[in-house]
């Protein structure tokens, strides 16, 4: 299958990033190569620096940005690790960064990458198929408690109890290895008239996706290192999908816009840490309605800007 994916909020990305034709950018989530072309578009005597973790995702960027060749340098690994992998390369320091938190359409739509409940497919749901941990894994070896955890707080969804309960009970007859049998498992512990909003497979395949993969804890460590990368007037543009991740990074915006930690009846400050920049976006931006309705996955989509400043 070709790697197909909307790049969400491309126009405007790429307005946020405020992109200088000599400037060093990054894109922690290069997938079909979408934002990437449009800053390479606009690059001179710049670099671009794009990390994925998908094979799929590393053959195609490569094809599409050929023709930049001579600008691009592309890294086959996870986000978290782009500060020290462009330190390697020399680069402490960068003008603009961009992470789209989404899943690609490519991966959703690919059946047999087991990311989506609409195919009958084993459960793997890895982003990276070098990693050992795959949603099989999870759903079978997990205990109870666990999984209603993860469903619960990753899911957020209201029957991650019984979810996790029926998940047990299924397991110990026989292992869960596909999409369908986790479906018809999860239907099952859902009442019916709950059950028409929306496929009731949703919040669990999100949470067992974000397990596989951790994807928040990859977020959480390592937004600190992507504002302390920014140069003066860099900006990190941050798409994200669903509450947690965007609560993830509106915090950490603020909590480098204000660092302060001295108690609040201290009449001045004596920690002595000082604002790494400022939220661009108080609120976030969201999809236009010509995008929403050429790609409905973008509904639930936030973009968040930062932009670093000189020390105090």
């Amino acid at each position: 299958m070709e790697f197909n994916h909307y790049s969400v909020m491309l126009a405007e990305t790429i307005e946020q990033l405020h992109i200088k034709p000599d400037g060093i950018y990054v894109d922690g989530t290069l997938g079909g190569a979408g934002h990437a072309s449009e800053v390479c578009k606009r690059l001179t005597t710049g670099h671009f620096y794009g990390f994925d973790q998908d094979d799929a995702a590393i053959v195609t960027a490569t094809e599409r940005l050929k023709t930049f060749e001579d600008k691009v340098t592309i890294i086959r690994d996870n986000y978290c690790n782009a500060k020290a992998r462009l330190h390697e390369l020399g680069v402490n320091g960068v003008d603009g960064i961009v992470l789209d938190l989404g899943v690609s359409s490519y991966q959703f739509d690919t059946e047999e990458r087991g990311f989506s409940y609409r195919f009958d497919a084993p459960l793997d749901m890895r982003m990276d198929r070098r990693q050992a941990l795959t949603a099989k894994e999870i759903v079978n070896e997990y205990p109870e408690m666990e999984l209603f955890r993860l469903i619960r707080d990753y899911g957020e969804d209201p029957f991650a109890k019984n979810i996790a309960k029926h998940i047990a009970q299924a397991r110990a007859d026989k292992p869960i290895e596909t999409t369908f049998e986790l479906n018809e498992i999860i239907k099952a512990a859902i009442p019916a008239k709950m059950r028409q909003k929306g496929h009731p497979s949703k919040q669990t395949f999100q949470a067992l996706r974000i397990e596989c993969n951790h994807e928040l804890d990859v977020l959480r460590n390592s937004l600190e290192d992507f504002i302390e990368l920014l140069q003066p007037g860099g900006r990190l543009c941050i798409i994200t999908f669903h509450s947690l991740e965007d609560r993830l990074v509106k915090n950490a915006y603020r909590k480098a816009e204000d660092p302060c930690t001295c108690p609040p009846e201290f009449p001045v400050c004596v920690c002595g840490k000082k604002p790494l920049g400022r939220s661009v976006t108080r609120k976030p931006i969201l999809p236009g309605a010509k995008e929403l309705e050429e790609n409905s996955r973008s509904k639930s989509a936030k973009l968040r800007v930062f932009e670093k400043i000189e020390e105090i």
